[in-house]
């Protein structure tokens, strides 16, 4: 199948148009309007600096439904001992940039660009995308972020500076989820460390189903810090 060029207006093709690796679109940019059509109609960004932008929709996709996280031994004991502390919407701009810093195998650069960074940063401040910061000795030691759209948790990307830190800021966003009725935490691509803590693959054609669901639910907009409970 051929790959979309996209035109000026926020408008997509049909995910299940996808090329077999994923990619579907190309072009086009990163504005709040653009991004958050993506993300409800299961598509989101992923290029590297000297690329165009790139738009996917992977299948199988690889989701965690929050009832089902593995929640390790040493992990729970690592969270009632309160190693970490842990906070929400406090350090977006310095998670997404460790973020950016992560070494990842079979990677050169990193896909988070100053672009991407922008991007993200104006979507947090209109309320849509979130961060979990894990803090070691009064310290940031881990976090993630990502984008929230009705009953659905876009998983961007996650980092860590002390072991299992990003452990269990996901510990919390799965907490969170369980509280306030966000069902499905999309992990994107099929990763052994995601497996591991009790995500999995599902059809593309299913997840579409339970993002359109999912997408029925109220969008929880503003700091997930002031809502926590």
């Amino acid at each position: 199948m051929p790959v979309y060029q996209l035109p000026d207006e926020p408008a997509f093709p049909r995910p299940d148009l996808a090329e077999e690796d994923g990619l579907l679109a190309i072009g086009g940019d990163l504005s709040m309007e653009r991004l958050i059509a993506a993300y409800a109609s299961g598509i989101f960004p992923w290029y590297s600096e000297e690329q165009p932008i790139l738009w996917w929709s992977p299948n199988p996709r690889m989701v965690l439904f929050p009832e089902k996280f593995r929640r390790h031994k040493n992990l729970r004991r690592m969270v009632e001992k309160k190693k970490f502390t842990c906070t929400f919407d406090q350090e977006f701009e310095q998670v997404i940039e460790q973020c950016s810093r992560v070494k990842r195998e079979g990677q050169t650069g990193t896909w988070i660009t100053e672009e991407m960074k922008e991007a993200y940063i104006r979507l947090h401040k209109a309320g849509f995308a979130h961060s979990v910061e894990t803090y070691y000795q009064g310290k940031l030691a881990g976090g993630l972020y990502g984008v929230s759209l009705g009953g659905t948790f876009f998983g961007e990307s996650m980092f860590h500076s002390k072991t299992d830190a990003s452990k269990v800021a996901l510990w919390h966003l799965v907490d969170f989820s369980l509280q306030h009725g966000i069902k499905l935490i999309d992990a994107q691509q099929n990763t052994e460390h995601m497996k591991s803590l009790g995500a999995e693959t599902i059809p593309r054609e299913k997840f579409l189903f339970l993002l359109r669901q999912n997408l029925g639910a109220v969008t929880l907009r503003g700091s997930w810090q002031n809502i926590q409970g």
